[in-house]
């Protein structure tokens, strides 16, 4: 017996698909499904998403997805991983070209402000998903956000900018710097056209962390 056919029309791909072996075809699927799955749950949540309309916006039939994904739910669990390959990518980008807090404030928001406008589905997807998202989707996000915290906290050690602190103070002014990022890329998400006005306030923002994290000194047994 032969397997249905993955496209609707039962063709083989044609255009930029022609000439591909079958692992091309199957990963190119794969990243339309995941891409359909930010595209539609742009409109609400991936809660509000059915596996057909996923299937149709790629062009497929419902039981292909299944060949990539077990459910919408790991769907989910796969744009939260990608998401978050972006989002550590950028703070690495901006630990790398601000090390020490002086250059912070203008080492950081540009960075910060690029990464959102080149990667603007994945950040929305983090904004919406992290609060109204399926249960397992939501966990993940909190995971990786403690990864990346843990990551940032431990870059922040290797390089002696803290040398005053604590491994647990480093830890929270880790934290701190994870969700100041996080919410600053959200306020870029919701109005882009108010990009000007929120780098603005991120820069205070920023110096108002900053004189306490210049002055701050980790009491001694902490």
């Amino acid at each position: 017996m032969t397997s249905e056919p993955e496209l609707l029309s039962g063709e083989q791909p044609s255009g930029e698909g022609a000439g591909e072996t079958r692992a091309e075809r199957k990963e190119r699927t794969r990243r339309a499904i995941l891409d359909a799955g930010l595209t539609l749950a742009a409109d609400s949540n991936l809660s509000a998403v059915s596996l057909r309309q996923v299937a149709k916006q790629v062009g497929v039939v419902p039981t292909a997805f299944y060949r990539h994904f077990d459910s919408l739910e790991l769907l989910g669990l796969a744009l939260v991983d990608e998401s978050f390959r972006s989002l550590r990518s950028m703070l690495t980008d901006v630990w790398r070209h601000a090390p020490e807090y002086r250059d912070f404030i203008d080492g950081s928001l540009p960075i910060v402000a690029e990464h959102v406008r080149d990667n603007r589905a994945h950040y929305a997807f983090i904004a919406r998903e992290r609060v109204a998202g399926p249960p397992r989707v939501r966990e993940a996000i909190g995971h990786e956000i403690e990864q990346t915290t843990r990551e940032l906290a431990s870059d922040i050690a290797r390089s002696g900018a803290a040398e005053h602190y604590s491994s647990d103070d480093i830890g929270l002014l880790a934290d701190l710097i994870v969700s100041f990022v996080v919410t600053m890329a959200e306020r870029l998400v919701d109005d882009p056209d108010s990009e000007e006005r929120t780098l603005a306030q991120a820069r205070t923002q920023l110096r108002m962390l900053l004189v306490g994290a210049l002055n701050w000194r980790s009491r001694e047994g902490t």
